[in-house]
């Protein structure tokens, strides 16, 4: 009876870094619209899988667009640097789930303006930069934004994913509800959720990998890997790349800072 005990209060072990063989993942966090990034960080990518053979895939995590102002050629960056051999993942961040929103309503754009909706807007010469009070105003961006959005771009924001799962990483943009179980969790969590998540310690089902919480570094930590540093303002894009039990960091600054390429510690 005594051992029974113990082996249900024993703590629950933290899954160990694992993907399928000769596979690799780039796992590339929040971009908020810095096209000159994502084009530096997409460049340092290939330099570092030339030569490798085996699958690779690019999981994005969300978060393309906002903030930065260069929304449109993000989406359009995505779209068109598709290199064959490649997988490729994109998950839906708060901020594109905001845009499909606005889209079908226009009261959402109040909200959508005070967390960097107003410079997507802009990209797609939606709106000036005057900020609208009036319903009216936000109905006549609205329609704006309708006429002038590539049907290509709807269609890549509204096909985005809200989760994926592979070996034992499970890739989110914010995180997971902490007390449900992966089968379980929530749209509005994994595109949402900040301090209950993050602060939790506790061991998963699986390591999840997230965006949306912004800290300096990197944090590798056993139950959780968040790569958003954020990009927008800092001038630094990170990608988490995974292989075997391995985890690694690759990241680009803004101009007159040197790349940085720098090795996980778990």
């Amino acid at each position: 009876m005594k051992q029974l005990i113990n082996r249900f209060l024993k703590t629950k072990p933290y899954p160990t870094p694992a993907l399928p063989d000769n596979t690799r993942v780039y796992c590339i966090g929040d971009i908020h619209g810095r096209h000159d990034l994502l084009v530096k960080l997409l460049s340092q990518i290939k330099r570092d899988a030339a030569g490798f053979s085996g699958r690779v895939l690019m999981i994005y995590l969300g978060d393309y667009i906002d903030r930065g102002m260069q929304s449109r050629e993000v989406i359009e960056e995505l779209l068109q640097n598709v290199q064959p051999g490649i997988e490729y993942v994109y998950l839906r961040g708060n901020h594109e789930q905001t845009m499909l929103d606005f889209l079908r309503e226009e009261s959402v754009g109040r909200s959508w303006f005070t967390y960097g909706g107003q410079a997507t807007l802009a990209s797609y010469n939606a709106c000036d930069a005057k900020i609208p009070t009036k319903r009216e105003d936000f109905i006549t961006i609205q329609q704006r934004l309708l006429k002038n959005l590539p049907r290509s771009h709807f269609q890549f924001l509204n096909n985005t994913l809200f989760y994926y799962s592979l070996g034992s990483y499970f890739f989110v943009h914010a995180g997971i509800n902490p007390d449900l179980s992966l089968s379980r969790q929530k749209p509005e969590n994994m595109l949402w959720i900040r301090n209950e998540f993050v602060s939790e310690k506790k061991p998963y089902e699986k390591i999840i990998v997230h965006g949306h919480t912004i800290t300096d570094e990197p944090e590798l930590l056993p139950n959780r890997i968040g790569i958003d540093t954020g990009a927008y303002a800092s001038g630094i894009l990170t990608c988490l790349v995974l292989q075997g039990d391995q985890q690694r960091i690759i990241q680009t600054q803004s101009a007159n800072s040197p790349p940085r390429s720098l090795a996980a510690k778990a």
